[in-house]
């Protein structure tokens, strides 16, 4: 991580705050036999949250890796009963595709897609291009966990398991990927052409805001589970696994199992000059699976994910010609605080914000996320 990731500080060590958080986690979900005893309270309290229903949890899939093993390790080496949840925008790269059906019927389990209204989703894809903010993806973050929250409220399930490792992703820049319910209907009131439909419980479409993660958490009781937090899980030794178990082929590149982040990564380069691959990278290095030397030597060159032809795929796809895009896009560079959001009403409830995250009522890296990460 260096200077270029906006509210990053040093200490006299020249650690920085994210290396800081990072040694936090580390201590807060020891893994070894800590991790493994952990392991076990989760998948029990899920077997008995599931006695005498049809599915023990939520677990959203996308085809990429984290996903792919969590589902496996959750159904193989737990034998848990999941409901396999992936949100579909218009944009997944079919070889993730494939991968989750396979998954699920090697494995057994049973997969909903929530397709999103393609109207609305691409018109918010646009919006954000518009807002020219680096967090392009806000629209389809919000849907992948309202397609979680709203399955699990239709299902009467009480937790949702997600494939994410701090370990393995580290935390994005508070600035590079804010998620805020506000902040997405301000930009889409701005920019946005096609109206929202309303919330439903069971189908929230693109509506996370305050009150809808309140209904979640305290009347629904529903739980979100970071099961990798606890898990000795090794990037480089999965593929091979879940192979060999899944059949499984790599989609290209981490997160392209989203062909927009061709997009995402491309624009955040040329535009913002965000290397989004500074956090992933430096997870990695601190959690030994990747060396420094050949993190530096990555970041030297352009990231795969930025395939020419995808980009010009996506915009085709958005109904736009790279002539429209690129007008679109050299507007100047701005971030989510030159918009109406909920950050400083977020700020003054930082303390409760600090127990649901302990709870687990919302991800446990909320806290860090809102409030060590580059504020």
């Amino acid at each position: 991580m260096d200077t270029t990731v906006p509210g990053i500080t040093f200490n006299p060590k020249g650690e920085c705050n994210f290396c800081e958080v990072h040694d936090h986690m580390d201590r807060a979900f020891p893994l070894g036999e800590a991790g493994q005893r952990k392991v076990q309270e989760i998948a029990a309290d899920l077997k008995k949250l599931g006695r005498g229903k049809k599915y023990d949890c939520v677990l959203g899939v996308s085809g990429g890796r984290d996903s792919s093993f969590t589902l496996w390790y959750c159904v193989v080496k737990l034998g848990l009963r999941p409901l396999a949840v992936h949100f579909n925008d218009g944009f997944g790269n079919p070889v993730a595709g494939e991968n989750m059906v396979k998954a699920c019927h090697k494995l057994g389990v049973e997969m909903r897609t929530i397709t999103s209204d393609w109207r609305e989703s691409k018109d918010l894809k646009i919006a954000f291009l518009k807002a020219s903010t680096p967090d392009m993806e806000e629209g389809t973050d919000v849907g992948i966990a309202t397609a979680l929250y709203g399955v699990a409220a239709k299902e009467g399930i009480q937790r949702v398991v997600i494939g994410q490792s701090f370990r393995t992703e580290g935390i994005a820049p508070l600035t590079w990927n804010y998620l805020d319910g506000k902040y997405l209907k301000a930009v889409h009131k701005r920019f946005g052409t096609v109206p929202l439909r309303p919330w439903k419980p069971n189908d929230p479409g693109f509506h996370l805001d305050l009150e809808q993660m309140f209904y979640y958490a305290f009347i629904r009781r529903i739980k979100t589970v970071t099961l990798l937090y606890h898990v000795d899980y090794v990037r480089a030794d999965v593929d091979e696994l879940l192979t060999r178990e899944l059949d499984w082929v790599n989609p290209g590149a981490h997160y392209f199992d989203d062909l927009y982040q061709s997009v995402i990564y491309y624009l955040n380069r040329t535009k913002f000059n965000i290397d989004r691959r500074l956090f992933n990278y430096s997870a990695m290095v601190r959690s030994d699976q990747m060396s420094r030397e050949v993190a530096l030597e990555r970041i030297k060159h352009i990231n795969g994910i930025e395939d020419e032809r995808v980009i010009n795929l996506c915009i085709k796809r958005l109904g736009l010609t790279r002539a429209e895009f690129e007008e679109i896009v050299k507007t100047p560079p701005k971030t989510f605080r030159d918009y109406p959001n909920n950050y400083s009403l977020i700020r003054k409830l930082r303390w409760p914000i600090k127990i649901l995250s302990q709870l687990n009522l919302i991800p446990e890296s909320a806290y860090d996320k809102y409030f060590n990460c580059g504020t």
